[in-house]
């Protein structure tokens, strides 16, 4: 049975919305969290950049409802969002991936994405139809949520962010989509305050539907957990597995036994598929040369990133970005 979360280090109140915001979180003495900066190195997809992409009912750059983001050209490749999304899935299918892990959904499911992660989609289907709720950083800062168990429900989601609801699940969430887009077409000066209480209806239901399907981690689980979140801090320094292992006061070979069993994948791979997926992020996003890249995620010269990054993905970093 997994044991409690420690959250003396967390803002409770807001961390359904709040991923890489800094909180430092701790299972079982295992870092699952530490403080960590969004670079502008990455094509930062904010909500102001999708203004020119989809027509939207919107409230400045805090607020979004979408019903077609199969527009936006560049989720074609990883990309870093600075938003939430909060998605329902009417018909069809869209496949994507979160931090490296692959996703579908289906009719009747409902997903959240976090700001900081990720993400990329591969393929929607001709008859995909959806419903998109997008928060700025600022605006999901400013929701306050008072959630039962609200820290481990966030792990949950991060690592299971799509969920199959029922009819009634469906309906009350649409209806809540539905007021939300009134509220936002109205002229009322108390817009943004009624929208927000809107928000929280809606997040408390999505909350309710997410902790029906929580089960406990296993003891394995959590420490992929803690493991996978210290990739996503410290991949930029290391891409040693006996660096991921001091941290957690294990030996290398036992890390990367419990990792093997319970993913599938090396710890290894792990480490080198994210480092891999953030050299694609950062080389698409155009802010930076090859070289600066090959410094930002610690090469010793930009002719081993090169083929560092050949070797994983068939192309050199100058091919794939022309691609």
């Amino acid at each position: 049975m997994a044991r409690k979360l420690a959250v003396e280090d967390v803002k409770v109140g807001n961390v359904l919305l709040k991923v890489g915001l800094g909180e430092v979180i701790r299972k079982n003495n295992l870092i699952l969290s530490e403080k960590w900066d969004m670079k502008k190195e990455f094509k930062q997809i904010d909500l102001s950049s999708l203004k020119s992409e989809i027509s939207r009912d919107a409230i400045d750059d805090d607020f979004s409802l979408l019903d077609d983001i199969s527009k936006v050209p560049f989720f074609d490749y990883p990309t870093k969002i600075d938003f939430t999304v909060v998605l329902i899935c009417l018909k069809g299918t869209i496949e994507g991936s979160i931090n490296l892990v692959n996703y579908t959904f289906e009719a009747n499911r409902l997903g959240i994405v976090f700001f900081g992660q990720i993400v990329q989609y591969h393929h929607i289907s001709d008859d995909f139809s959806g419903l998109f709720i997008v928060l700025s950083k600022r605006f999901g800062d400013n929701l306050e949520l008072n959630i039962k168990d609200s820290t481990s429900l966030f792990f949950y989601i991060q690592n299971n962010p799509v969920i199959a609801m029922n009819e009634s699940e469906l309906a009350l969430l649409l209806d809540y989509y539905s007021m939300l887009q009134k509220t936002v077409k109205m002229e009322n000066s108390h817009r943004r305050e009624i929208v927000k209480h809107l928000l929280h209806a809606l997040l408390y239901s999505a909350n309710t539907v997410f902790q029906q399907h929580k089960r406990p981690e296993t003891k394995m689980e959590e420490l992929f957990d803690a493991f996978y979140n210290l990739v996503l801090r410290h991949h930029r320094e290391s891409r040693e597995v006996g660096f991921y292992a001091d941290k957690l006061c294990l030996t290398p070979k036992y890390l990367s036994t419990v990792i093997k069993a319970s993913t599938g994948k090396t710890a290894y791979e792990w480490i080198n598929d994210y480092v891999v997926l953030e050299a694609k992020a950062l080389l698409k996003s155009g802010y930076m040369t090859v070289q600066q890249i090959s410094d930002t995620l610690s090469f010793p010269n930009q002719s081993f990133f090169g083929q560092y990054f050949k070797r994983h993905t068939g192309l050199s970093p100058s091919e794939y970005r022309g691609k």
